[in-house]
């Protein structure tokens, strides 16, 4: 994933503001830069002037400033950031899982800022694969039937092909008939990404995906989503606070203070760990910036 144009250089934005209704004031014009640009891999999902505030009047907080971002097809995109920098309210924004106060994205060529939930609801069910750092199993089904639920509630048959692939690219084969009690960490993980690629989504979002899981497993699950990249085609955008987890990726992209501030393609662990220290010592002195806002 190669960006157009200069890298963007390790620079915090000015102050910003927000109306005492609530709505977003950008004090600052949006960059011509737009971050994680592919000039001719295609464009999965794409933010213009993306923003995000919670609260109004002298307690609101921006969570997202005008953000520019596209995310390319099929190649693996990590998101990284201080604590409070924006990361997972991005990933939401961009899935449809959380409204905006301005801008607009879209999945593909489909403005999602302007749906509805019900189509909303069908859009992230159809077209959108999620991991999270909960495994978010059903207890009481099979590692086949929670792989499968998505589909099952939509009424939709999935392709017995795609998924003998991904069951065999995630080691699956002999766990199907397994109850997420009678799995590891690891495995209910798997089933969890499993349950994501199933329906072939456009776009897989995956929340602090090795979260819960010890390291070796966590490198598993790493290995088994750069698979999903490499070899099925997929498109994944994964939000981590591990320099070792986006060593996985293509391209890291770094957000402060709900701005994309910087970008880095190809990372190692060790660039990585050396752009945040970076961001630590710029926001020092200005202590927390989203006082207390996840991230």
């Amino acid at each position: 994933m190669r960006c157009a144009g200069s890298p963007v250089s390790l620079t915090l934005a000015p102050g910003r503001a927000v109306q005492a209704t609530g709505e977003a004031v950008l004090s600052t014009p949006a960059a011509q830069h737009v971050s994680g640009r592919t000039p001719d891999g295609g464009i999965a999902a794409r933010a213009r002037g993306l923003t995000k505030a919670y609260g109004s009047g002298e307690t609101a907080v921006l969570a997202l400033d005008a953000v520019d971002v596209d995310i390319a097809r099929g190649r693996f995109t990590a998101v990284m950031g201080p604590s409070g920098s924006g990361k997972s309210t991005l990933m939401h924004c961009l899935a449809g899982l959380d409204t905006v106060s301005a801008g607009q994205v879209w999945l593909g060529e489909t403005e999602i800022t302007g749906l509805r939930e019900r189509e909303l609801t069908r859009l992230r069910r159809d077209r959108i694969g999620f991991m999270f750092q909960s495994f978010n199993l059903i207890p009481t089904l099979t590692a086949a039937e929670n792989i499968t639920l998505p589909m099952d509630i939509a009424g939709r048959r999935p392709d017995p092909r795609w998924l003998d692939r991904v069951v065999d690219a995630l080691g699956l084969r002999d766990r199907l008939g397994h109850r997420p009690a009678q799995l590891s960490g690891g495995q209910q993980q798997r089933v969890a990404c499993a349950r994501a690629l199933a329906s072939r989504p456009e776009l897989i979002f995956a929340d602090e995906p090795t979260g819960n899981l010890d390291s070796r497993a966590g490198l598993e699950v790493l290995g088994f989503l750069r698979e999903a990249v490499d070899d099925l085609g997929q498109s994944v955008v994964m939000v981590t606070h591990d320099p070792g987890a986006a060593a996985h990726s293509d391209l890291v992209l770094f957000l402060a203070d709900g701005r994309i501030e910087d970008e880095l393609p190809g990372p190692t662990a060790e660039a990585v760990l050396e752009r945040m220290k970076r961001f630590e010592v710029v926001r020092r002195p200005s202590g927390d910036g989203l006082g207390g806002q996840e991230g």
